[in-house]
Formats: C-alpha cells, structure tokens, sequence
C-alpha cells in the first residue's frame, strides 16, 4: 500500500503523523510525505529546513516528495494553478491512502492545501483511493478562532506507543523548528499530546484523525 502524507510545511508530517508513518513503515508499506511548499530555495534557512525534512524521512524509512510552492503564498496563486500543481503530484504519486492537514487549522497554507488536494483527489479520479484522513498540527490546530466548522474532532486513533520515541527523534531533526516547552512545538507538547490522544483509548501513546473517506 502507498501512503501520501501532505504537508503544508516542512515538520507538519511529523508533529502530525509522525509514529503513524513510523508504523506503517515497519508493517511494510510504501510511505512518502509530500513537501508542499518552500521558500526562496537559494535561501540557507530553506535548504537547511528540506535538509532536516530529509535526515527525519529517512529515520523514518520514509521517501520524500518536495512541491516547492511558495510558502505563505499559496493564497497568491491562481486557483488553476494551485490544482494543477497538486492533480500533478498526485498522479504522480498514486496513493492509496493520503493524511491531510486539518481545514480548520490556523495557517492559511494548511486551508489552501486540503482545498486543492481535496479537488485533486476527487473520487472522479482516485475512485479506488482507500482512505482520506485530516490530522491535528501543534500551534495550528488548536489556535484558531473557535467554531464548530474549525473543530477538530477525531474519529481514527493509532497507537503510536511502539513508535513514540521514533515520532521524537523525527522530530528532534527539525532542529531549527523546534522551541521550548510550553510553546506547542516542543518535544513536551508534542509527547503530552500523544499521551491525550493515547488516554482515550487506554493506551500510553497514539495519534487522532478525522475520517474524510473510506474505501472498504
């Protein structure tokens, strides 16, 4: 099975679905996070940030797919564009089961990322396409205007408990993303997170999605 992980950002495939891919993996499935956007790619900071997306994709055993799209600028591109760009990468990519941001997130590259991949993988297209779920991301999730239409609310729990310790050391590669605990994107969160998402199951670690689409 191929999984598409899509990432506004490079580090949101890790705070998001980080032991999720990490299980997938060793249960032998093809797994590939798929980079949207970037800065100026001359620029040190952005080769440093695809540099630390890379060293936590192949801890992982994870391949890497890089879109390049302006960062905080896809909002700028012509709508026909931005789907094109993504009906691109995804015929390319041919998943079978694709992890998008959440539509509620704060950032305006996450909302205009699952509207183009949403219209990128219409069942018109990927009518065999077996899951479509949105994950939670640290500091983007949870800080928008509260509403019942930005609400995250599970409804798919994995038990990353096996994997928590690979989500960090991922994690720890992003050496130029991470900050200090209480800020949301530090190790703290992001384990205190995973044992919330874990509780509810009676399990010590897992991560949540909300089911868009299933294919059984």
């Amino acid at each position: 099975m191929r999984v598409v992980v899509i990432a506004p950002h490079n580090d949101d495939e890790i705070l998001g679905v980080g032991g999720t891919m990490a299980k997938l993996v060793k249960l032998g499935h093809e797994v590939i996070s798929c980079e949207v956007t970037a800065g100026d790619l001359q620029n040190e900071m952005v080769q440093r940030q695809k540099r630390e997306a890379t060293a936590s994709h192949e801890l992982m055993g994870v391949q890497t797919y890089f879109m390049d799209l302006p960062v905080v600028g896809l909002r700028e591109m012509p709508t026909r564009d931005l789907n094109r760009a993504f009906q691109e990468a995804m015929n390319e990519l041919q998943p079978d089961v694709v992890f998008l941001p959440h539509k509620g997130d704060m950032h305006i590259d996450h909302r205009m990322t699952i509207e183009a991949a949403m219209v990128a993988l219409r069942p018109v297209a990927f009518p065999n396409l077996r899951g479509l779920y949105a994950y939670e991301t640290l500091s983007e999730t949870d800080w928008n205007t509260p509403s019942v239409d930005n609400a995250f609310i599970p409804t798919f729990f994995v038990d990353i408990t096996e994997e928590m310790e690979t989500k960090l050391e991922a994690m720890r590669c992003h050496a130029s993303q991470l900050l200090d605990y209480p800020h949301p994107r530090s190790l703290e969160a992001l384990k205190a997170l995973a044992m919330h998402r874990g509780s509810t199951l009676c399990r010590p670690y897992a991560e949540a999605f909300m089911t868009l689409r299933q294919l059984l």
